[in-house]
């Protein structure tokens, strides 16, 4: 099977996993040691899309800002084109040491293959950042010339790492809506599932319907609600789950979702779970896709 460049490119580095062992336990306690707030700021939670990907947008703007103003500085010589081309290049700097946070806390959670990809992605990205910081150190002492060096070999080194991550992205589904990949979206119309006596208070249940997996509960006003069983974040089976009144946490990463609207309550999911719409008709709780 014919393998990918990012493939390549892991093999090419069999210390990856022993880098991953050290300092993945560290991430994912410094992150844990934030709490909540900390975890949802870098998971993205609040804004209902992961934040490492919006970030990662401010370094590769800014840096191509960089590398077009460092060309018209060569050719016009002007103070303007220099100003611009540092101006752009600090910028991306502090957006670049931005996107590594929330990238390292995205990391948190990887294994096998991907954890590996994600540390070599992790490490080219950091050697970017620091040749980054070298051209600012050299531009600022008058170096013009080799800072505009060390920052093309830091733009290089950052453009590999941008691939990696792409493909992490959209090879690999990290960070995607795993509800959305899965097929079978649910019955169109009401189709029963369960008799509503094996539902008790308190209680939650998986039950089948046309391809979709659904998790039934009883809110704590009586009210029998569905969503969908399978956690949009890495695929956790949520009836295995742990409730928490009107709530579920998902017992792969701890992401807590409202039992009856699917809303995420704590990362590190973002995107809210599918909900179903549900009626009782005699002794059987129905179920259909909302919005039909």
């Amino acid at each position: 099977m014919a393998k990918t460049i990012g493939e390549r490119i892991v093999e090419a580095m069999p210390f990856l996993e022993n880098i991953s062992d050290a300092v993945q336990p560290r991430v994912r306690e410094a992150v844990e040691a934030g709490g909540r707030p900390v975890r949802n700021l870098l998971d993205g939670t609040w804004m209902e899309v992961p934040l490492h990907p919006v970030l990662t947008d401010v370094p590769v703007g800014a840096w191509t800002s960089t590398l077009v103003f460092d060309g018209l500085d060569v050719i016009s010589g002007r103070r303007a084109a220099r100003n611009a081309a540092d101006a752009s290049l600090a910028f991306g700097l502090l957006g670049g040491l931005a996107a590594a946070v929330a990238g390292l806390s995205d990391w948190r959670y990887l294994m096998g293959h991907s954890r590996r990809m994600g540390a070599a992605h992790g490490l080219f990205n950091t050697a970017g950042l620091v040749l980054v910081a070298v051209s600012l150190g050299l531009r600022a002492a008058g170096r013009r010339n080799a800072g505009r060096a060390a920052f093309l070999a830091g733009y290089t080194l950052a453009g590999v790492g941008a691939h990696l991550g792409g493909e992490l992205s959209y090879g690999h589904g990290l960070r995607v809506d795993r509800n959305a990949l899965r097929g079978g979206e649910g019955p169109e119309e009401f189709v029963p599932v369960l008799k509503a006596s094996e539902l008790p208070a308190g209680e939650m249940c998986r039950v089948s319907a046309d391809g979709a997996e659904v998790l039934l509960a009883r809110s704590s006003g009586g009210e029998i609600c569905a969503i969908s069983a399978v956690c949009g974040h890495f695929g956790g089976a949520l009836d295995e789950g742990r409730r928490e009144g009107d709530t579920v946490v998902c017992p792969l990463h701890g992401s807590r979702f409202d039992l009856c609207s699917g809303k995420v309550i704590d990362g590190p999911a973002v995107f809210p779970q599918p909900c179903y719409e549900v009626r009782v008709r005699g002794e059987d709780i129905e179920i259909r896709s909302a919005g039909i």
